[in-house]
């Protein structure tokens, strides 16, 4: 309900959320690689992953456009501004004075880990389409945001989304609600948790 409400506030497109979902009764970080893409992952890892859940390349690309808001933390992307490959320092894919204006702000990142950068640099406080008008313009934060663009594969629905909001909202509504259904826990499976960072008993 809050993340519903949250981005009606922000402006996002408006969605039934199915109420009931399960927690699990397991909870280890040592699930989770494979389990979760990473701000690193070229498309065709994000694209397997993701076609491990159910989900088309379409739906993936609507689905990372929930970065239109947020922020993520300097060490998710800080490989494409310092030390990104022999030839280059920085990741020739990012606008030059986008990726100076990082360096600057994530110039302390390592002493201090919260240092962190909006995803949506444009119109970080509004749900819209503008994550996927900056992609082309080499304005995406994470690196496997910024490919979706270049790989032909994606880059057919960075342009609809990007040039159509309606669309976007429309395939990012039912990407999410199918999200919220993908391995669903009956009967003992889990349990809905009193809070959500702690199991019942």
């Amino acid at each position: 309900m809050e993340v519903k409400n949250g981005r009606m506030k922000v402006g996002g497109p408006y969605y039934t959320v199915k109420l009931g979902r399960k927690d699990g009764l397991i909870s280890q970080a040592s699930r989770v690689p494979g389990n979760l893409p990473l701000p690193t992952m070229p498309v065709t890892e994000l694209a397997s992953l993701f076609s491990s859940k159910g989900f088309s390349i379409g739906e993936m690309t609507a689905l990372v456009g929930a970065h239109t808001i947020g922020f993520s933390h300097c060490k998710e992307f800080a490989k494409r501004l310092y030390n990104f490959s022999h030839g280059s320092t920085v990741d020739p894919s990012m606008n030059p004075q986008y990726a100076q204006g990082l360096q600057k702000a994530c110039a302390n990142y390592i002493k201090n880990p919260t240092v962190s950068a909006f995803n949506d640099i444009m119109t970080p406080n509004k749900f819209d389409n503008e994550f996927y008008q900056n992609l082309p313009k080499g304005l995406g934060l994470l690196a496997s945001d910024q490919a979706l663009y270049p790989d032909p594969r994606t880059r057919g629905f960075v342009r609809l989304f990007a040039s159509n909001q309606t669309a976007f909202f429309d395939a990012f509504v039912k990407a999410i609600d199918k999200l919220s259904m993908v391995e669903v826990k009956v009967g003992r499976q889990g349990e809905i948790r009193r809070r959500c960072d702690e199991f019942n008993s």
